[in-house]
């Protein structure tokens, strides 16, 4: 139809205009709707939102909305993914260039990439971040249970933030949820700062007033990257915000896998499992023991019916456990009860 075509409906299925959101809503209600009603918004045919009835050409009917959400989880968990990996690039990269450089005895004020070494540089670093911010501050913290003395520590600087107005949102593993301090100090902490989780996260990253962030630059935290530079921390703050997209607030419950005997952890279990990844690394990254990893492996193998390593891969992928994405198309699955436990 002459006047409507692609160039005015610049969005996606997230985002519909007003002419198609009332479209496809009445599709949605009714079952289908005459082809004609569809010609002025050609955006729900270009997003597969609509598509013809194979019973009659002259109706369309819509794709569900299960399924769309399904779609468009999964191209976020795509964007994200691309995000970390651009990211890590990005931090050895840099690292490696200042690794060139001349040592010398004491950084520029001004400089917007800076290493700070030893604990104690790192904390006056973060100290002084703390005193100057005035907005916001967000966090990444990976692992699992957070040990009391670390949010002892950090308290200190919590409240002198929660004192002058700045907003806090943490993220945390799912894991994170089964810590007792942790659950006191956000209530402690009360409306000032929001937390949600996820089945794993990128590695620890604090950010003051989107100007100033603060990420690891070795395995034992040594070693710190002060990072002031508009194009990495701007970077930094939209992997952040893409990651906060897809968590679940810790005031909520954790979804339901829709599979019968098996729980959310041992979900994010078998996709990894399904990654090619060792227990380990499985561990390191969900925020778990090895041992308790593998004790959720040994509970998928008996709920799935799989006798070897092998069996499970094929298992996880007969059952669309094998991505992020792929559990809520077979939300609808049911595996035979085989005594295993869930551990919801």
């Amino acid at each position: 139809m002459a006047g409507h075509g692609t160039d005015e409906h610049p969005h996606g299925a997230d985002r519909l205009c007003e002419a198609g959101d009332r479209v496809y809503s009445r599709a949605v209600r009714r079952g289908r709707v005459p082809r004609e009603d569809a010609e002025p918004v050609p955006c729900l045919l270009e997003l597969a939102l609509l598509h013809p009835d194979p019973d009659d050409m002259d109706w369309l009917v819509p794709t569900s909305p299960q399924e769309v959400m399904t779609r468009l989880l999964r191209g976020v968990h795509e964007e994200v993914s691309a995000s970390q990996r651009r990211m890590g690039s990005a931090v050895a990269a840099f690292e490696w260039y200042a690794g060139l450089a001349p040592q010398r005895s004491s950084a520029a004020e001004g400089s917007s990439i800076r290493v700070l070494d030893g604990l104690s540089r790192i904390q006056a670093a973060m100290d002084a971040a703390t005193e100057a911010c005035t907005t916001e501050v967000l966090t990444v913290q990976p692992g699992g249970i957070r040990p009391e003395h670390e949010l002892t520590e950090g308290l200190h600087r919590a409240l002198a933030l929660r004192g002058r107005g700045v907003r806090m949102r943490d993220l945390y593993t799912h894991v994170a949820r089964h810590g007792q301090g942790l659950l006191n100090y956000l209530e402690l902490m009360g409306e000032a700062v929001e937390a949600r989780t996820l089945d794993e996260v990128i590695d620890r990253l604090i950010l003051f007033d989107r100007t100033v962030a603060f990420i690891p630059a070795s395995p034992d935290r040594t070693l710190a990257l002060e990072l002031r530079h508009p194009a990495l921390v701007g970077f930094l703050a939209t992997v952040f915000e893409r990651l906060w997209r897809l968590a679940i607030p810790l005031t909520a419950p954790l979804p339901d896998t829709g599979i019968e005997g098996i729980s959310n952890r041992e979900q994010s279990i078998a996709a990894l499992l399904a990654e090619g990844h060792q227990d380990a690394v499985i561990a390191e990254r969900l925020g778990i023991s090895v041992r308790t990893c593998r004790a959720h492996i040994a509970r998928l193998s008996e709920t799935l019916g799989a006798a070897s390593r092998t069996q499970l891969g094929v298992r996880i992928a007969q059952v669309g456990l094998d991505g992020p994405a792929r559990a809520a198309e077979v939300a609808g699955l049911t595996i035979p009860d085989q005594g295993s436990p869930s551990v919801r």
